[in-house]
């Protein structure tokens, strides 16, 4: 009897770049204790990788990159760095070269070159080659060639500038969609024809942007076409509308993890701590409709969703709240039914008070236009409350 071999999932690499592509966005700001605490926190969460910040942007980042590298014991520092001797020996000198992912910045279009740095495709060339091989004269072996604008860079641009990093000593090639441009078929094609260029042992990294609102879609394309690791954020913050968030990619993970054929080092049990401490350092408010953080993910009002809920959460929720450290939450409004209150009825033992339930229905739940709701566990203690004082005016009559 001949048996099939099973397949061995191929483990992701997840690289967190809140603390440097989060913190450069407007309103993102935090001080080195700050950037210290979060990261610990977000080590907490299984990433393989940290980055630090741009060591040579700002004594802070220096400062930072200090702090986080000496206290990391299970993921490793990253830093970026431009195509610049200066910044790679600050890089260094903050965070040492041992477990230090140092990220050298090429110039991936046309566009860039020509608007923004004002280079050749040679001079651009040349700054990578020579940039890469004093990395490795300073004792670095994790070199990542980060190619910004790749997704709008030609193949007769992209093709000569990674196969040349690699060649100088390159391991990771990190593919930026850095103005969230492109579409999951383009992106995927892109990393597919950049992974039939490199050498099997060289990681091929994602780093995409939000613009289009693709960023996850397009960070997934790009592992299914080869990828081995995805640059993310925590709650997606990053320059514009932000950057492939962690958390959504941690549950894609946990449920879809197996049929993509992928694991990870994720513990998503961590994640809600994490991003609690983040909004509180930057003072970010949590929107009512975001993934996995949103006030609402695991929260519902309708009382078509609710009658299901109340028998078996799995009819209206697929990502499990207690996964990401959230609590579920039965939310009473406007649009719950009198079902909900059935139900309390009958968790409570109260049986077919039809009076009753009219009563507590229109009173705390058909009035409120506004929008408001009520917590399941607050009506539960109004319904107890007109109960006993119903109890004690029938003992007092």
């Amino acid at each position: 009897m001949s048996s099939k071999s099973v397949p061995t999932a191929r483990r992701l690499r997840v690289f967190d770049s809140t603390l440097r592509d989060g913190e450069q966005a407007p309103g993102n700001a935090m001080n080195p204790d700050q950037k210290l605490e979060l990261a610990l926190a977000i080590e907490a969460t299984g990433v393989d990788t940290i980055e630090a910040g741009f060591p040579s942007s700002s004594p802070r980042d220096f400062e930072a990159t200090r702090l986080i590298a000496g206290a990391l014991t299970t993921a490793k520092v990253a830093t970026l760095n431009r195509a610049v001797r200066a910044d790679i020996e600050l890089a260094a000198e903050a965070g040492g070269v041992e477990r230090h992912q140092v990220q050298i910045m090429a110039t991936g279009s046309d566009v860039h070159l020509e608007h923004k740095r004002g280079l050749t495709r040679a001079e651009g060339l040349h700054e990578i080659i020579d940039s890469i091989r004093f990395a490795r004269e300073l004792g670095f072996t994790d070199i990542t060639l980060g190619i910004e604008d790749a997704s709008r860079g030609s193949d007769d641009l992209l093709r000569p500038m990674i196969e040349a990093g690699i060649e100088e000593g390159a391991s990771t090639v990190a593919l930026a969609d850095t103005t969230g441009c492109l579409i999951p078929a383009e992106f995927g094609a892109q990393v597919a024809r950049v992974r039939s260029w490199i050498p099997d042992h060289i990681i091929l990294s994602t780093h995409c942007h939000q613009d289009l609102g693709l960023s996850l879609a397009n960070a997934l394309a790009g592992v299914e076409a080869g990828a081995d690791e995805v640059q993310a954020t925590i709650a997606g913050i990053g320059e514009r509308a932000g950057n492939t968030p962690l958390e959504e990619l941690a549950a894609v993970l946990l449920y879809k993890g197996e049929q993509l054929g992928l694991t990870s080092r994720l513990r998503t049990e961590k994640f809600y701590e994490a991003y609690q401490l983040l909004a509180r350092i930057i003072g970010m408010s949590t929107p009512r409709n975001k993934a996995i953080f949103g006030e609402n993910a695991f929260a519902t009002q309708a009382g078509i969703h609710q009658a299901g809920m109340l028998r078996n959460p799995v009819t209206y929720e697929y990502v499990e709240p207690h996964s990401f450290g959230r609590e579920r939450g039965i939310l009473i409004g406007r649009h719950s039914g009198r079902n909900v209150v059935r139900n309390l009825f009958d968790q409570m033992g109260i049986g077919a008070e039809r009076d009753l339930l009219d009563e507590i229905y229109e009173t705390y739940i058909a009035g409120r236009a506004d929008g408001t709701c009520i917590e399941l566990g607050e009506l539960r203690e109004i319904i107890a409350e007109r109960l006993a004082r119903t109890t004690e005016m029938a003992v007092a009559s």
